[in-house]
């Protein structure tokens, strides 16, 4: 596999991903007032922005390593995104996994949370696009 398509793999995949994010805001919304439903909602959220955030990941590394990218600025910034998303993810879950959330108030709570860590994750997501493509035109030069 030559690099231009590993580059591509790894765009279509971002290009999935930030439609399953925006997806993702649904969720407590779709769930309703069901604490049960919002908790196993969470958890296959959580799976599959995992396996397509991986997915992100292994596509960028490998074209880096078959292509000699070499670890730029952008690329380590790609890797300290990937790390944090990760990290709020695994800590989002954890949250809803743990929490009483029987208890209207608290349910309340995490059904905000989740709304506004998603439009948070859909920023960075964006932030580093838009970076990307202004290098890739020349305009910024990181």
């Amino acid at each position: 596999m030559e690099v231009a398509e590993m580059l591509a793999t790894h765009s279509m995949l971002i290009k999935i991903f930030l439609g399953f994010l925006l997806g993702g805001l649904l969720i407590p919304f779709i769930s309703g007032k069901n604490p049960l439903s919002f908790r196993k909602a969470s958890f296959v959220y959580t799976m599959i922005f995992q396996g397509i955030i991986t997915m992100i990941a292994f596509a960028g590394i490998v074209a880096v390593f078959t292509g000699d990218l070499g670890w730029e600025i952008t690329t380590i910034i790609m890797f300290a995104v990937w790390a944090i998303m990760m990290m709020i993810e695994i800590k989002k879950y954890k949250t809803i996994k743990l929490a009483n959330i029987q208890n209207t108030d608290t349910f309340k709570v995490l059904k905000s949370a989740f709304v506004k860590i998603s439009i948070v994750q859909i920023l960075l997501v964006a932030i580093m696009v838009v970076l990307m493509i202004l290098k890739a035109k020349g305009i910024v030069s990181i």
